[in-house]
């Protein structure tokens, strides 16, 4: 009997994971097919390099670039204020701290990442876009900044539990050998820690990225969705999924216009696909260690 359980057991979590990459593989073609029938009509050269966003113009204009870098922007500023701060968020937690004050430390920066982000958005937009208006002296607060900011919050938590976790994992050996030959502890965090477990929190960033890359409300309500180049991050600017998100209500089902969006929706699939993917084989390398 506990034969037989074992193997259905098995044959669930085999058939578990079988499901996830089908959808996977359905959301792909479904996203795929809609945007295949867009480029039949529209140039995909024009699509991508294209300035303007302008779908209900004459003639319209399905240039996607300028969304593509306030993307771009928002997450690379993301990155510069998330990676710092939870790297060295990890290694307190890790190597500083007592165990009871880590576990505290740690369920807390777990709960962050159970903040709504429609939620964090609206904190935003009350608190982070009037401070930044007056400290910077500039027309609006609803800038790329702002975005970047929120995001970092929202990526800190991830970035942290994965980082931490990597840190961890190094071999008590390797500390112990290193302080035993004399090394400080900051010598040993520094030099054989990090070194140690950046595969770990390579991943960890990547991640992070993927989950940034991929918000919707935050950049919405703080970012000012002003599709243009921008010439500074204290400029407003508009991403590829606050634009799905605005205007897929609004189109009619089978228009370009409608297509367009199918088609945005699967650059940022690739691109998201292509960072978790580089960050699973980070992880990979990481454990085979």
């Amino acid at each position: 009997m506990r034969k037989i359980i074992d193997t259905m057991i098995e044959k669930v979590i085999f058939l578990c994971g079988m499901l996830s990459v089908i959808f996977v593989i359905l959301i792909f073609s479904f996203l795929f097919i809609e945007s295949f029938a867009f480029f039949r009509g529209f140039n995909i050269i024009k699509f991508i390099a294209g300035r303007y966003w302008y779908p209900d113009s004459e003639p319209v204009s399905f240039g996607i670039f300028s969304l593509l870098v306030g993307s771009f922007l928002v997450t690379l500023g993301a990155c510069l204020i998330a990676v710092p701060l939870s790297v060295m968020t990890a290694l307190y937690i890790s190597e500083v701290v007592s165990k009871n004050v880590r576990d505290i430390l740690k369920s807390l920066v777990e709960l962050m990442a159970a903040i709504p982000s429609v939620v964090i958005g609206f904190i935003g937009m009350i608190v982070l876009v009037p401070c930044v208006r007056k400290l910077f002296n500039i027309p609006t607060g609803l800038t790329a900044f702002s975005g970047s900011v929120m995001l970092a919050f929202m990526a800190i938590p991830t970035i942290v539990t994965i980082s931490e976790d990597a840190i961890r994992s190094v071999p008590r050996q390797y500390k112990e050998g290193a302080l035993a030959l004399g090394a400080t502890k900051w010598q040993t965090i520094r030099r054989i820690v990090l070194k140690t477990a950046r595969p770990g929190i390579i991943a960890a960033v990547m991640l992070g990225i993927g989950r940034v890359i991929g918000e919707t409300m935050t950049v919405m309500m703080v970012t000012g969705n002003s599709s243009r180049i921008p010439h500074s991050i204290f400029e407003p600017v508009r991403t590829m999924t606050a634009v799905i998100a605005a205007e897929i209500g609004e189109t009619v089902s089978g228009s370009m216009h409608y297509k367009a969006l199918f088609s945005i929706g699967l650059v940022l699939f690739l691109i998201t696909f292509i960072i978790n993917f580089a960050a699973e084989l980070f992880l990979g390398k990481n454990k085979n260690k």
